[in-house]
């Protein structure tokens, strides 16, 4: 039997806003452009919109054949042949998209003295009951502090201080051949996509950090800025991304091993702390100081600015900023949106599947799942920032689960026993006594387990 079906109007209304959604930033097109393209049969749009609308399901895809409400006219293989095709480049279908949105919907609605950033951060992608997953690798947790199987997500976003769009992403597998258990494909040649994406999973996260900014770069995203934290921190990566034309503003790290030119010497930022004078009062900050970052014969001037730790109240943290126009509240202030990619992080976990839904040995289809969640997120962020909505997005996520939610079984049974009240009074001329006597009897009559859910 299957089940009752679901609000058809509320479910039209999602659909109509995904399908505006995909209109509105030409999916199609960018499909296409990122080789993802009609070899036969559907086209690869409409199996990627029904990818898009599944995380806001109350089922996957083989529990909706399982239970027989799998409605889709392309069968479960196209899905697959979609999500493990190695010729589609999804890391430019994301920036791509990122791109328009933020180019055409958000920067030209807000105020031109806004800072508009780029943040960097990684996040742990986990398959703890993982075997044969395509360069599945052993990754330090920096949360739990062990080892586990699975992936390094590398994310590049775009944020505004309100809306975060995700732009770019690198599922990154270990560097070292030891702590790899499922090796890559064989034979792939190194001139194809499908090879070049499996050599960048185990570059430094350094060095494909550089490759996303110099990708978003190329798709004209406004930003001006760059936020990382210490992981990413230090005299090369600054002076690589000044390079290639932002501003970085991170958190510093408190080693002995790297120095900064103050006062004519090389100091580490400890040093620099404890031979300075601190401010008084209760400022937002304990100390400021210009210093030169120097690596290799390249030079970059920056700021130092050191503030009072929240959670340890006799401990300081430091920030370094390269944009020496701003003053050291401004520098505090940007460095604040770096925190809005971690909320992405935990939305992407908890409510859109990042890590639960895709159960492939592929390589290429996690990329694929990856760029499908991005692109959820950026569904929600979107229509969050177009109705000034001021919930969160995970409250957003959970009310459009419950819009699409199927009936229960109590509410069907309720519904056809108000109905055919109703058209028994409408038909026949009854007392109330003998509506009630008719009504008692027919639920005598029914089958004990009906009976039961009509009386609780």
């Amino acid at each position: 039997m299957k089940i009752i079906t679901q609000n058809y109007v509320l479910d039209k209304m999602l659909d109509d806003s995904i399908k505006g959604f995909s209109k509105k930033f030409r999916l199609f097109t960018i499909l296409k452009a990122c080789n993802a393209y009609k070899k036969k049969g559907f086209s690869s749009l409409s199996v990627f919109l029904y990818l898009l609308k599944l995380a806001f399901d109350n089922r996957s895809m083989y529990m909706s054949h399982l239970t027989g409400t799998y409605t889709e006219k392309f069968r479960k293989d196209t899905v697959y042949r979609l999500l493990n095709d190695a010729s589609i480049n999804w890391m430019k279908f994301t920036i791509t998209l990122a791109s328009l949105i933020t180019t055409k919907a958000i920067v030209p609605l807000t105020s031109e003295k806004r800072r508009n950033v780029l943040i960097i951060d990684d996040t742990l992608f986990e398959r703890p009951r993982a075997k044969k997953v395509e360069l599945l690798s052993r990754v330090y947790d920096h949360v739990t502090h062990k080892y586990k199987k699975g992936f390094r997500l590398l994310a590049l976003g775009w944020s505004d201080g309100n809306t975060f769009v995700p732009v770019a992403s690198r599922l990154m597998s270990s560097v070292k051949d030891s702590n790899i258990y499922t090796p890559a494909q064989e034979n792939l040649d190194r001139r194809t996509l499908a090879a070049k994406r499996r050599a960048q999973s185990r570059s430094k996260a350094t060095t494909t950090m550089l490759d996303l900014l110099k990708e978003a770069k190329k798709s004209g995203i406004d930003a001006k800025h760059v936020l990382f934290d210490t992981w990413f921190c230090s005299p090369t990566s600054i002076i690589a991304i000044k390079n290639i034309g932002y501003e970085v503003i991170a958190m510093a790290k408190k080693s002995s091993k790297i120095h900064y030119f103050f006062e004519g010497k090389r100091q580490s930022v400890k040093d620099i702390y404890a031979k300075s004078k601190k401010r008084r009062g209760r400022s937002k900050y304990l100390l400021s100081a210009k210093v030169t970052v120097e690596k290799d014969g390249s030079t970059v001037e920056a700021r130092l600015v050191f503030v009072r730790n929240r959670n340890k109240s006799k401990d300081w943290l430091v920030l370094i900023s390269t944009d020496m126009s701003l003053s050291e509240n401004e520098i505090i202030q940007t460095y604040g949106k770096r925190w809005s990619i971690e909320v992405f992080f935990k939305v992407c976990k908890s409510y859109l599947k990042l890590a639960k839904e895709c159960r492939s040995l592929s390589y290429d289809a996690l990329s694929a799942h990856v760029a499908i969640v991005f692109t959820r997120y950026m569904l929600l962020s979107l229509k969050q920032r177009e109705n000034r909505d001021d919930r969160s997005l995970g409250e957003l996520y959970m009310l459009t689960c419950d819009e699409m939610k199927d009936i229960t079984y109590g509410e069907v049974i309720f519904i056809m026993m108000n109905t055919l009240i109703q058209v028994i009074q409408n038909t026949l001329s009854l007392t109330r006594k003998q509506l009630n006597q008719m009504i008692d009897i027919f639920i005598e009559s029914l089958p004990a387990h009906i009976k039961k859910r009509l009386i609780s």
